[in-house]
């Protein structure tokens, strides 16, 4: 196991999480590590290495969850105690192949990968590790996912086929909805009831209306090659990292008008918020930076240099 946990870094994480704290979590998927970033003083506390070629993250708790992708030919997750910057156990996910996509369940319990090589998305029971549902989404290159707020749906993203896999997982159902070439990012707003859809090759967005499970709206998505979305906290934005046009761009969540474009960097891709939504922070993974952008002026107000092609992010409040 390759952990890069300084013990100066430790013994600062741990005396943070004594008291609340917020972290934000970066993937490098060049140097296949997990960055654990202090969100106030933007300084990299821990640093705790992966399987192959890592690209998307989620939290739960103490717990950070890395898709070990591996070029799409990886099967396993890599669990991160946050507390102490140790990896603490690797899941073998197999036959399920290329691991990209991954969601923690509201209460933890539960984890939702995308394994796009296998045409899967898995789900996984966090207090063992092992795989407790299969579907087979029947599409090409099932990457990104978001479930509904209630976890009762699971939307994904299939860039191949250019369409939205919906999984119900009450009934068990999986249909496909058509959204555009290249449907890629992939994000539900707080209330649960659109899904916004980035279709990279089309250079546009599509809107999933979650009660009938069809599109309502489709448009220009500001720039080139859109690859990631994501919702502010309150659900009144909208983020659009448009990877070839090196900018991003911010949707009236209501009206879809476009409100601005952020040059960022060069190929943005991974978007988080904080938790408060006073923040918005790109994963530049050509530049090997991340950049800040204070959302109430929508201007740039730094970086953080995280390591080598920076992409998936999440937040932790500890």
């Amino acid at each position: 196991m390759k952990t890069l946990t300084t013990a100066a870094a430790l013994s600062v994480l741990i005396a943070a999480c004594a008291g609340a704290q917020d972290y934000l979590l970066v993937v490098n998927k060049g140097d296949d590590t997990l960055a654990v970033i202090d969100a106030e003083t933007l300084e990299t506390v821990s640093l705790t290495g992966t399987e192959d070629n890592p690209h998307e993250v989620a939290v739960s708790g103490g717990i950070a969850y890395v898709s070990d992708y591996g070029g799409a030919q990886g099967n396993t997750v890599s669990v991160v105690d946050l507390a102490t910057g140790e990896r603490t156990a690797v899941w073998d996910v197999a036959p399920n192949t290329g691991p990209h996509g991954i969601w923690a369940s509201a209460d933890g319990s539960l984890l939702w990968v995308t394994t796009e090589t296998s045409g899967t998305v898995i789900e996984i029971e966090t207090a063992t590790g092992e795989v407790a549902e299969v579907w087979e989404t029947g599409q090409s290159v099932s990457h990104q996912l978001v479930p509904t707020p209630d976890g009762s749906k699971l939307y994904v993203a299939n860039i191949g086929s250019g369409s939205v896999t919906v999984i119900d997982r009450a009934a068990n159902t999986v249909v496909s909805v058509p959204t555009g070439a290249g449907a890629e990012g992939i994000d539900a707003s707080p209330d649960g009831r659109e899904i916004w859809v980035t279709n990279r090759s089309a250079d546009t967005v599509s809107i999933i209306d979650t009660a009938t499970d069809t599109v309502i709206a489709d448009f220009n998505s500001g720039g080139a090659f859109p690859i990631r979305a994501r919702f502010t906290p309150d659900g009144s934005e909208v983020y659009v990292s448009n990877a070839n046009s090196g900018d991003v761009a911010v949707f009236d969540a209501a009206s879809r008008e476009l409100l601005a474009t952020i040059d960022v960097g060069a190929v943005p891709i991974g978007i988080v918020m904080s938790a408060d939504g006073a923040r918005a922070f790109i994963a530049n993974t050509a530049d090997d930076f991340v950049t800040v952008i204070d959302t109430a002026t929508r201007e740039v107000t730094g970086r953080v240099e995280t390591g080598d092609e920076p992409d998936g992010m999440a937040w932790a409040v500890r």
